[in-house]
């Protein structure tokens, strides 16, 4: 699905509708990664390095062709109201391919 660079969106700021430029955000970090035993956390900590047997971390914890089974990942979108310049993000992520045209 492609999403325009700028639409027509009723503003709650302005309350009318107005044109709003379209912008991608970033999902932020991913969940739970730095939980007591993430994997990322083991590793910051240092803990899967050195000789000999490494137990629990010596392997990664999924099978390298079991890691990914989604073919693309939930985008946010975010809108900006081009009269009061105010920000407004979309209620829930879409999953698409093809974002915002250029």
């Amino acid at each position: 699905m492609k999403v325009p660079k700028s639409l027509n969106r009723f503003c709650p700021y302005c309350n009318k509708k107005t044109e709003q430029k379209v912008k991608l955000v970033g999902t932020g970090s991913k969940r739970g990664s730095m939980r007591k035993g993430g994997a990322i956390r083991v590793k910051l900590r240092g803990l899967n390095i050195g000789i000999g047997n490494k137990g629990r971390y010596s392997k990664p914890p999924i099978a390298k062709n079991k890691r990914k089974s989604k073919t693309t990942k939930k985008t946010n979108i975010m809108y900006t109201c081009k009269e009061c310049n105010k920000s407004k993000y979309q209620k829930k992520g879409i999953r698409m391919g093809k974002q915002v045209q250029e």
